[in-house]
């Protein structure tokens, strides 16, 4: 008996999936419209609900929606008749996945929601099924021929309700304008979270900078360099950035002059900044370059004009940026 070429079989699924996958350009009229602003303007939660492998996909776009600032929650619709249907709320919305639109679990949710008027969104693909019927949108998937062997394993239907779920979330960011400040709040850990991190997330501010004013001497210079445990000092004038100097720098030159001159003397005039929007990761690589520890920060418009002096927003020091995972 020949063995079964598997690549073939893997390159004919993806084949088949991609085809029918291009059948979900029919699902985009009024109906998905009035699903994405019935979602956009909800005042309750978004519970999404589903039996087995629409279950498991239910799961995943609720997910997706919280993770967009979409506030969701996924509820079993078994566990549902047996007291969770008090987990919804007039004010919810539930969106129900079941590629036949028939399965016996979700009857009871569906009467629940009926009978409190409370707004249901249909995913199924007959449009004869219970789950349409009750529903007060109906998003009627189109029929799929299944990727598997027999053609019975719910291979490209899964994938097209996935799809579906994926664009519903997409249009509802747009609706709502998410941006990657948003998604940043909602992702504050893992890879991600770094990557969105910005200058201004991280930066302290406020009485945590060194400022020392221009017509500070030497030894009181040194005192507020010590105290804020920073190894550098920003010299100011009248609030604006002048200069800086490092704990070293004041340091030794405090053995060449005398204690009384002022910290101009041994100040640098071109002090290295960033805008307060500047990725972390792009801040670290700029300290890497220049082999610093801190950077001063500014506002957008002051580094776009490259100013020479200017009010600080803050100091990224690199302990800000190792604390938060910035390598």
């Amino acid at each position: 008996m020949a063995k079964p070429n598997y690549i073939k079989i893997a390159k004919k699924v993806v084949k088949t999936e991609i085809s029918e996958l291009k059948k979900i350009n029919k699902l985009f009229d009024n109906s998905f419209v009035k699903a994405v602003e019935l979602i956009a303007n909800c005042k309750g939660k978004i519970i999404c609900a589903g039996v087995g492998k629409s279950g498991l996909i239910g799961r995943k776009i609720s997910a997706t929606l919280s993770s967009v600032g979409v506030s969701s929650f996924f509820l079993n619709p078994g566990e549902a008749s047996h007291g969770d249907l008090g987990q919804i709320d007039k004010k919810d919305i539930l969106l129900v996945f079941s590629y036949s639109g028939n399965t016996a679990e979700i009857l009871n949710m569906l009467k629940y929601c009926n009978r409190f008027n409370i707004k249901i969104i249909g995913v199924a693909s007959k449009v004869d099924s219970i789950l349409l019927k009750a529903s007060d949108i109906k998003i009627l998937l189109p029929k799929v021929k299944e990727a598997d062997l027999t053609g019975m394993v719910p291979t490209s239907s899964t994938s097209l309700t996935l799809l579906f779920g994926d664009c519903l979330a997409v249009a509802l960011m747009s609706k709502i304008k998410f941006s990657k400040e948003r998604f940043k709040v909602y992702h504050p850990g893992g890879n991600i979270g770094q990557t969105l991190l910005l200058v201004k997330d991280i930066m302290l501010v406020g009485k945590k900078m060194p400022l020392i004013n221009i017509n500070t001497n030497i030894v009181n210079a040194i005192k507020i360099i010590t105290k804020k445990d920073l190894g550098v000092g920003i010299v100011t004038r009248n609030k604006m950035v002048v200069g800086v100097v490092s704990d070293g720098d004041i340091r030794r030159g405090s053995k060449k002059y005398s204690k009384k001159n002022k910290v101009s003397l041994l100040m640098s005039k071109k002090p290295f900044y960033v805008s307060e929007n500047t990725p972390a990761s792009k801040a670290l690589s700029i300290m890497s370059e220049k082999k610093i520890t801190s950077l001063i920060v500014s506002s957008d418009m002051d580094y776009k004009k490259n100013k020479i002096s200017f009010k600080p927003k803050g100091l990224l020091h690199i302990h800000s940026l190792l604390k938060h995972g910035i390598k």
